[in-house]
């Protein structure tokens, strides 16, 4: 199955180390060249063409799942780490569910072109914004391959071209769907540079398409630290992104000790490799001796490592004692850190100094309490009562994310398809000059 367009052959034909910047400039001039005309493409050309991405790979299925054991093949014989190898695999629920994901991403309102906060000025003219994509997105991910068709999906759908380019431990199952993509693309009669998957392993691309500010306008890292440290502090190309998830949960001394206990347990056993995955749980100094041990007995269940301060081990003997280092520890595995605090004040200095301002919960009865947590915790999400496991743009109703950003301009927490997109003034008039 090959869906390989002309510059890509050309490009790819003489494909070596030294030729991979002109390589990766071809994918960006395309790029640009499809952003053009995804601009004018309507809302039922773009659900069109997911549609089609999705029979694409229902029909693929088989090469799909024979390239992705290729890759298995390949990673087992390099030494992949089980947990890597959970990620990079894919069977027939996985591409299931990233048909299905498709369907769901077609079926979402689309954001591109409403017009909103109309007003009149003393002139008589109208002024509001309309929301528009960003252009083009390059889009940098490890492992799981699945990945390839929601970032294309979501891009896609918000109006933008997207250069992506996978892990290279991917690379035989990124590109049987590359080309699921590009014959989608085909069926719908948009362009071929719309969703181009970067077709070399070397790392130099990587370096190229985060310095081609005249093709990219956004990078969006998704992958381990030290990937994303490295996209940030090289990139010459804006980055939406987070570093780390150390999310906390802080038990109040009015907390109601059920709901505690249920949500403490959830925010770190749900899963424990994701960034919304509580690291560090705080408890009120006059709850504490009542709480930990309950918890104690939970997190036993799930044979989870316990970390603590002085005043915690006092209560849990079991309990390790915490280095300054597990207060910044983003574990993305069962263990934890466990601090009791006093009071409110405390709890929001510790979140401060040791958080990633990513998403951190209070449980508490007083409302007061609540409303300060809200106001002083300075993260891309802060939870009430609830677990922290809810920071996910599907549970916020955004219907699926490409990430979560911890930055401050642009877009802030999970990114769905507005966060994809920008605003422009528009304005108008009815023969009105300016006086």
């Amino acid at each position: 199955m090959s869906a390989s367009t002309p510059f890509q052959d050309e490009a790819l034909q003489h494909l070596s180390a030294e030729n991979v910047p002109a390589y990766m400039q071809a994918l960006g001039q395309a790029a640009r060249r499809a952003a053009s005309e995804l601009r004018r493409a309507d809302t039922g050309v773009k659900n069109r063409t997911l549609l089609a991405m999705a029979k694409r790979v229902a029909e693929a299925r088989g090469q799909i799942l024979d390239a992705n054991a290729e890759d298995l093949q390949r990673g087992r014989q390099n030494g992949l780490e089980s947990a890597l190898l959970d990620r990079l695999a894919l069977n027939d629920a996985r591409i299931d569910a990233m048909i299905e994901g498709l369907q769901q991403v077609a079926g979402l309102p689309d954001p591109v072109g409403e017009i909103g906060d109309m007003r009149y000025r003393p002139s008589g003219i109208q002024v509001g914004k309309m929301r528009v994509p960003l252009g083009v997105i390059g889009i940098i991910y490890e492992s799981r391959p699945n990945v390839t068709l929601e970032a294309a999906s979501l891009c896609l759908k918000s109006g933008n071209a997207c250069i992506l380019r996978g892990g290279s431990e991917a690379s035989q199952s990124n590109a049987a769907i590359s080309a699921c993509i590009q014959l989608g693309l085909a069926d719908a009669g948009l362009p071929a540079g719309s969703v181009q998957v970067v077709a070399t392993t070397d790392r130099a691309a990587v370096g190229e398409m985060i310095s081609m500010p005249k093709y990219v306008d956004v990078i969006i890292p998704r992958g381990g630290k030290s990937l994303i440290e490295r996209i940030s502090r090289d990139a010459r190309v804006p980055v939406i992104k987070h570093l780390d998830g150390v999310c906390h949960v802080y038990i109040d001394t009015t907390a109601d000790p059920a709901k505690a206990l249920a949500i403490a347990v959830n925010a770190k056993t749900h899963r424990y490799g994701t960034c919304n995955t509580m690291e560090t749980l705080l408890v009120d100094a006059p709850v504490a001796d009542l709480l930990l041990p309950e918890l104690a007995r939970a997190y036993a269940e799930h044979e989870v490592e316990l970390r603590g301060c002085e005043r915690t081990q006092a209560l849990l003997p079991q309990a390790a004692a915490a280095e300054e280092s597990d207060w910044y520890a983003e574990y993305l595995a069962p263990v934890l850190a466990i601090k009791v605090v006093d009071g409110i004040d405390e709890a929001i200095a510790h979140i401060e100094q040791y958080g990633s301002h990513h998403t951190d919960a209070i449980v508490t009865q007083d409302y007061s309490l609540a409303r300060r947590f809200m106001a002083e915790v300075d993260s891309s999400s802060v939870i009430v009562n609830a677990s922290t496991r809810f920071a996910d743009g599907f549970e916020y109703g955004l219907g699926a994310e490409i990430g979560i950003s911890t930055d401050k301009l642009h877009a802030r927490g999970p990114v769905g398809l507005e966060g994809l997109t920008t605003q422009k003034y528009v304005v108008f008039g009815d023969g009105q000059v300016r006086e």
